[in-house]
């Protein structure tokens, strides 16, 4: 059975830059409170009314393609890893699909709903059709438009302040190398405190979660309806209770916990050490958790990658844009091994190890 590569890597991101001083013009924040939180100096928004995550996902997937030396009509399957969708549904694999200009060769396309761990749940679905032979060359993307659902105002900062838009893809070949390509991927989940980090409303779940949690929160759903209830109420929409909502200290403070324990999992499994990695690329989630895992896992500064200084939380397409930038940059050098891992809402979490 052959190992599965990375035989190409391309990242796109929007022209637009959005400065945390550019912020300050709409709520109340500071590019020192910013940067103290989060580490965040600016991001990229997506022009509105002319790019998506499929838009930005199809340019990145394009670079993609062209560096692993094959045409569009050789992909043979997609996976689609964002958690902002152009549609409720369909998902953006067909529509990436479609904005390739590959449709008649009808292959299939898959949307990862995974968040900030999508890329690598995404890579290790990928590594396992293509070690088993079903596909050989497999377009991999995470892209994200965060920008077109945050709350741009005082009331939303702690949460708007992180994110950015952009996107990363890969192609997933198979290789005969010996000990080459992806060696493990190590995926978790615990969904004890799920909406402790969601994007609540719009949604399907007309409260039910909230009762059977005692919490009694007032949706403006007409409770005596006896089906057909309300996806979006006026309630939401007055008090705001459409936006990403996250519970902060809660957050770090389990990712820092998992961060190393799944990587430190990822390591055992190929009997390697800290020592043995030559480059870490975390989820670009917050300059201190990441910072906090280096510290843990007693890594040095040419080890570990981060860019989130540049481009905020893109949340499925941080590590692929970190990834490309990192190659681009020389950092990545035949033979090194790379070691990516994710945190997110769910709680989702995982790690991969691989040596290109």
């Amino acid at each position: 059975m052959p190992n599965s590569k990375i035989a190409g890597i391309g990242f796109y991101v929007p022209e637009t830059v959005v400065t945390n001083h550019d912020l300050t013009r709409h709520m109340d924040t500071s590019d020192e409170w910013i940067q103290e939180r989060s580490g965040i100096v600016e991001r990229r928004y997506a022009k509105p009314f002319h790019e998506t995550s499929t838009t930005l996902g199809a340019k990145a997937a394009e670079r993609a393609i062209e560096r692993a030396g094959i045409s569009k009509e050789d992909i043979d399957f997609i996976i689609f890893a964002t958690i902002s969708p152009d549609y409720f549904f369909p998902g953006c694999g067909v529509l990436m699909q479609r904005e390739l200009g590959i449709t008649k060769t009808e292959i299939g396309a898959l949307d990862i709903r995974n968040q900030c761990s999508g890329f690598i749940y995404g890579l290790s679905i990928a590594d396992q059709f293509v070690k088993s032979g079903m596909y050989k060359n497999v377009l991999l993307v995470g892209a994200e438009v965060h920008s077109m659902g945050l709350d741009f105002t005082t009331r939303g900062r702690n949460v708007s302040v992180l994110f950015g838009d952009g996107a990363g893809a890969v192609i997933i070949q198979p290789t005969e190398e010996e000990g080459k390509g992806i060696l493990t991927t190590k995926l978790h989940s615990d969904g004890t405190h799920a909406e402790k980090l969601a994007f609540i409303n719009p949604g399907c779940h007309s409260g039910y979660h909230f009762n059977q949690m005692g919490e009694d929160i007032d949706f403006g759903y007409d409770k005596d309806i006896e089906y057909g209830g309300r996806f979006l109420t006026q309630k939401m929409l007055d008090e705001g209770m459409i936006y990403p909502n996250m519970d902060g200290k809660l957050v770090f403070k389990t990712a820092v916990t998992k961060f190393p324990e799944v990587i430190m999992e990822a390591l055992d499994d190929q009997g390697l050490t800290t020592e043995n990695i030559d480059l870490f690329i975390p989820h670009q989630a917050n300059l201190r958790i990441s910072q906090f895992v280096q510290r843990r896992l007693k890594l040095r500064d040419d080890q570990v990658w981060n860019n989130i200084q540049r481009y905020g939380n893109t949340t499925a397409a941080t590590i692929p844009i970190a990834l490309s930038e990192a190659v681009e940059a020389g950092k990545v050098k035949d033979g090194d091994l790379i070691c990516i891992a994710a945190f997110g809402s769910g709680f989702t979490w995982g790690s991969a190890l691989i040596r290109w």
